[in-house]
């Protein structure tokens, strides 16, 4: 039967299941979180363990659609979320105050470094790989959010007018340096032609949906989170702002990428104090969002 992109209709059929799957945490968390939570201490401890193991669905759906289908990536992606719930369950027992222990931190380092290594991307079809990088963030959400019930990360999608204000804000203060510094080290370059209005919604929608929210979440809900409890706002601000600039040195380069590294952690620091402001993730996605749709539609 005929389908799309390469791939049959069966195929394009288990995709769109896939994509939907991927997003239902993150959307049901984002949206009902509370409810999401007090749902899942209902449930015997084990089963909340185990119960994240489903998030292998989707690599078996893409993967049997692209013909690449493996055991041993659906145990890693069926066995990940578990070890992860299960250390996220043991933090909030040894550390109700949650201060943060060596658990936090080995879960973020494994998976923003699985995410900026690309150590997974393998498993999945050509151009599918973005699978992975919500899937990861899935893991971290019902770890994080549902088992380990780390407070203060802002993860409410639910827009307010004072997300906007404060978004739109540091985007403002930030976007004149990121011009002249951009422009001055070679990293901006104005396009010849520019978008229309709806290409310019598309891409805004899309970058704060799928790029914005995602990383937000990861280096301020929880990386700056969690560094306040041991450093303070400002250290905390700055150390997570070079860390995001960091996770970028090897974007659009074969080697390290210093200037998109520089430009990066000075755009973190607009990020975090956006986040900061009231805790809330919808606002330093916005500003993310409006610096990188204003750079890949003008200035890339």
């Amino acid at each position: 039967m005929p389908g799309f992109g390469g791939y049959s209709a069966l195929g394009v059929a288990e995709i769109v299941v896939a994509a939907c799957l991927t997003l239902l945490p993150l959307l049901v968390v984002g949206f009902f979180s509370e409810w999401g939570v007090r749902r899942s201490e209902l449930l015997p401890t084990w089963v909340r363990v185990v119960r994240p193991a489903v998030l292998c669905v989707p690599y078996v759906l893409v993967s049997s659609a692209g013909g690449m289908f493996r055991w041993s990536w659906l145990l890693v992606y069926a066995l990940l979320p578990v070890v992860v719930a299960g250390l996220m369950l043991d933090g909030k027992r040894v550390d109700p105050m949650q201060r943060g222990t060596w658990r936090e931190l080995v879960v973020l380092a494994a998976l923003g470094l699985a995410v900026d290594l690309r150590w997974l991307e393998r498993a999945w079809p050509p151009h599918l790989a973005a699978f992975n990088k919500i899937l990861l963030l899935d893991v971290g959400i019902y770890g994080l959010l549902v088992m380990r019930e780390l407070d203060g990360v802002g993860f409410d999608l639910r827009l307010r007018l004072r997300d906007l204000a404060v978004g739109v804000r540091e985007y403002l203060l930030y976007a004149p340096v990121a011009v002249a510094l951009g422009l001055g080290l070679g990293f901006l370059h104005f396009h010849a032609r520019w978008p229309s209005a709806i290409q310019a919604v598309g891409a805004l929608l899309f970058t704060f949906l799928f790029i914005a929210i995602p990383e937000e979440l990861f280096f301020r809900g929880w990386v700056q989170n969690l560094l306040e409890r041991r450093l303070g706002r400002v250290p905390a601000l700055l150390a997570t702002a070079v860390l995001f600039g960091l996770a970028h040195f090897n974007k659009r380069a074969v080697h390290f990428n210093w200037r998109y590294v520089v430009m990066a952690a000075l755009a973190g620091i607009f990020y975090g104090r956006a986040w900061r402001q009231q805790r809330r993730v919808v606002a330093s996605g916005i500003t993310h969002a409006l610096v990188d749709a204003t750079w890949s539609l003008w200035l890339r």
